[in-house]
């Protein structure tokens, strides 16, 4: 992201500062590589959650192939103890895939957040970085409404809304959590 005030790849001046230093640099440059860390982050994640994602896949379709296996054996004879447990076992190991395959939607959400957040650096240093648009009141309120227009879970709009409505981050974290915690038992498939 090539951006007005940041045209010097060199980095940081805040060590060896000169007549050109600025602090709206070095404010952008710590977004931009937050904003780069957190990409990192997801990218590297994401592979293993596929790799993951796939093997449950495959477990739950043997799974069912076991459960379906044992239970055609007969209900009679001595058969009947081994049908029995064997069908335990294979309905407690689809309850575990199963639960694995919720936690792997939470991380769904997660990694939508953290995308989120991601744009949100990106565009808060594209306008930061603008000394045309900086100190321009409109300039705020379209970033604003770009980061609003993002959100999928309606939790983070009210989150934002509230913020920007005067509440401090930390009571309107709360309160998101909160209701994070009310709708833990909701699934959602994306």
């Amino acid at each position: 992201m090539m951006t007005k005030a940041i045209d010097n790849p060199q980095g940081t001046h805040a060590r060896t500062p000169d007549i050109d230093w600025s602090q709206v640099r070095e404010t952008v440059l710590m977004i931009e590589l937050a904003a780069g860390q957190i990409e990192a982050a997801m990218k590297d994640s994401n592979s293993s959650v596929e790799v993951l994602t796939d093997v449950f896949t495959t477990m739950a379709g043997y799974m069912r192939m076991i459960n379906d296996t044992v239970a055609a054996l007969p209900d009679k004879g001595e058969m009947s103890d081994t049908k029995a447990t064997l069908l335990g076992a294979t309905e407690n190991v689809s309850s575990m895939v199963h639960k694995a395959i919720i936690a792997f939607q939470f991380y769904d959400k997660l990694v939508q957040r953290l995308g989120h957040v991601n744009h949100s650096l990106a565009s808060l240093s594209n306008l930061v970085s603008d000394d045309s648009r900086i100190y321009s009141p409109y300039e705020w309120v379209a970033l604003q409404e770009k980061i609003r227009s993002k959100y999928s879970m309606r939790e983070e709009t009210e989150m934002f809304e509230a913020v920007l409505g005067g509440m401090s981050v930390q009571e309107a974290l709360d309160k998101f959590m909160d209701k994070l915690k009310d709708r833990s038992d909701d699934i959602e498939l994306f």
